[in-house]
């Protein structure tokens, strides 16, 4: 008899809540959803409804103990993966004094301005406040989307609010106050807000960044460790979840830090890649580094002494969902009826994407000399550009659709593999690479992956829910399920391996030293084009 545990993976537009039996395995018994809205606002805000989460969190609950046959009493413990660097600013009570803010808000444009963006810079930054923010944190707050700018805007914004306000939160952080009464950030959590002094022997909030940047240090809360005990459910809470009172409630972590713990990634060394909307490539390292050239940092993860060394890009999985809805369906009414290929019980298709799958395996590698550029909403990593946009390059009379479509996903893997190859020049990446996230639920786009990037690659089971798989291995290290979080990678083994095909070689080398230049020879145009 194994042990129950509820993980909350929460979401940009929704909440997916997961059961899960720990015993030699991480096993998954049942799982629901639910959305809720982001509020875009004309001033470049986008904010979320604190009471929504909390009706989406409930109400999933309910359901997934329903499914699952499981009596509340029988849940050892809950956690969460969840999206990063919203500002939730919460009163004595608990109450959001603001409508909590997404880390997609960038409205304190004139915010950042005034506070980094002025004087003598370096990359964009105020020198006098760049190196302090290195030296503390081995990064600095430079994005309009960073916590920092958005307490900014409040505080000029809205004074009265940020007066009311009693503790900084994060989106997890909310949820577990909610659930607990407690006011607490993991140390992932706190390092986002990029006050977090991350330096062995100081851990803990800087208060020179907190002075130098105008915050209030009083606002910040307890760190904890992602595998500690929060609190527990309160009688209240427990009522509204449908849960047990005294349930134990564990910190849990961002999707960032959860997602390669539920690949199985939790030694030094280790990396996965991950394509979900947006895509990664993230090795465990032992120290801070970071590599301003390429646009990749290592930050806080789940182990204390341990990073994430972290390249990212903005469109991976979202790339597929284009091709999806551009190329393969038809939208401009050419014919008179549209046949949906997964209908009827017959079809061995479960979904559109296997379909596409398929069709693409027919097609040899390096889609008949097309390339495709994944920067559909502009690029961070290994260069970035806002204006950089997609390409579908070297198209012929010859080329079909299906060649096109095949051009996307191994775009992406060309992508990946440019990120893995940024990686190598600070550190090692690992020969056996974990891939997960949607973008792994493809045979094919796995063997692509390995193709191109000569690597091994393994799939576990149900690689688009690692983040809560993440979650809920965070409960079992709490619980004293696994020693510690290295103990996790026995408990998630591959379920599918992708070693590379040397015929496939020599296509793919060519087309990609033809995708590294595609950006350089085109950044002016882009501009042009984009302003």
């Amino acid at each position: 008899m194994g042990t129950y545990v509820l993980a909350y993976d929460i979401g940009t537009t929704g909440v997916k809540t997961s059961l899960f039996c720990v015993e030699k395995e991480i096993l998954p018994v049942a799982s629901a959803q639910m959305g809720y809205q982001l509020y875009i606002l004309d001033n470049g805000g986008a904010e979320q409804d604190a009471d929504e989460w909390w009706e989406a969190m409930c109400t999933t609950t309910k359901e997934v103990l329903a499914r699952g046959g499981i009596e509340k009493e029988k849940i050892e413990g809950i956690s969460f993966c969840s999206q990063m660097q919203g500002l939730v600013l919460v009163d004595r009570e608990g109450v959001p004094v603001h409508r909590p803010m997404s880390y997609m808000d960038q409205r304190a444009e004139q915010e950042i301005k005034e506070g980094i963006a002025y004087g003598l810079q370096i990359a964009g930054a105020n020198i006098f406040k760049l190196i302090p923010s290195l030296i503390i944190t081995g990064a600095v707050s430079c994005s309009v989307k960073d916590p920092i700018w958005k307490y900014k805007w409040l505080e000029k914004h809205e004074p009265e609010n940020v007066k009311r306000a009693y503790r900084w939160l994060d989106v997890k952080e909310y949820l577990i106050a909610r659930c607990t009464g407690e006011y607490v950030m993991t140390e992932d959590s706190a390092y986002s807000t990029l006050l977090y002094d991350t330096r062995k022997g100081k851990e803990g909030w800087s208060k020179k960044l907190c002075k130098m940047f105008g915050i209030r240090e009083d606002l910040l809360p307890r760190v904890i460790k992602t595998t500690d005990q929060a609190g527990s459910i309160t009688a209240k809470a427990a009522k509204e979840l449908g849960l047990s009172e005294g349930t134990p409630v564990f910190g849990g972590g961002g999707d960032a830090t959860l997602i390669g713990v539920g690949a199985g990634c939790v030694r030094t060394g280790d990396t996965h890649i991950y394509s979900g909307t947006s895509g990664w490539v993230s090795t465990i390292v032992d120290k801070q580094m970071v590599d301003t050239s390429a646009m990749i940092a290592a930050i806080v993860g789940a182990q204390r002494g341990k990073f994430n060394y972290f390249a990212e890009m903005e469109t991976a999985g979202k790339c597929l969902e284009w091709v999806k809805n551009h190329l393969a369906l038809d939208e401009i009414g050419i014919y008179l009826e549209k046949h949906d290929i997964c209908e009827g019980q017959e079809n061995e298709y479960t979904s559109l994407y296997d379909y596409l799958s398929e069709v693409i395996s027919r097609v040899g590698p390096g889609a008949g000399g097309v390339i495709f550029t994944p920067w559909l909403h502009g690029n961070r990593c290994p260069f970035e550009d806002s204006d950089a946009g997609g390409i579908f390059f070297n198209i012929r009379i010859e080329t079909g659709k299906t060649e096109m479509l095949r051009a996307v996903i191994e775009g992406v893997c060309y992508h990946l593999c440019w990120m893995l190859e940024c990686q190598d020049h600070k550190t090692s990446t690992s020969k056996v690479i974990r891939f997960c996230g949607g973008g792994a639920l493809s045979d094919v786009s796995s063997q692509i992956l390995a193709d191109i990037t000569g690597r091994t690659i393994e799939v576990v089971a149900n690689p688009q829910n690692v983040g809560a798989v993440g979650a809920a291995a965070i409960v079992g290290v709490g619980l004293g399920i696994m020693k510690n979080i290295e103990e996790i990678a026995s408990f998630i083994p591959a379920e599918k391996t992708f070693t590379p095909n040397p015929a496939n070689r020599e296509a793919y080398e060519k087309n990609y030293r033809v995708f590294k230049k595609l950006h350089k020879a085109n950044a002016k145009c882009f501009k042009i084009m984009n302003n």
